[in-house]
């Protein structure tokens, strides 16, 4: 089998769906049974919670800025 594409893009795509398969912590039960269930869709196994977040990850850059933001002006 030929290797295709660079090594950088390779370890990129391995790091992306790395964190995507991982579990990560629920806001509402604090469990660490949040899973991916489909693009920017989370879903905890535990309590059933659901949310929007990444495509990759449960929450992103600019969505913890702007969360700060609004926490500020309160």
């Amino acid at each position: 089998m030929v290797s295709r594409y660079g090594v950088k893009v390779r370890k990129k795509v391995q790091a992306v769906a790395a964190q995507k398969k991982t579990k990560y912590e629920c806001p509402n039960c604090g469990k660490k049974s949040l899973k991916r269930s489909g693009n920017s869709l989370w879903i905890c196994s535990s309590c059933k919670f659901t949310l929007a977040g990444g495509a990759y990850t449960p929450t992103t850059v600019p969505g913890i800025s702007a969360m700060k933001n609004i926490q500020s002006r309160k």
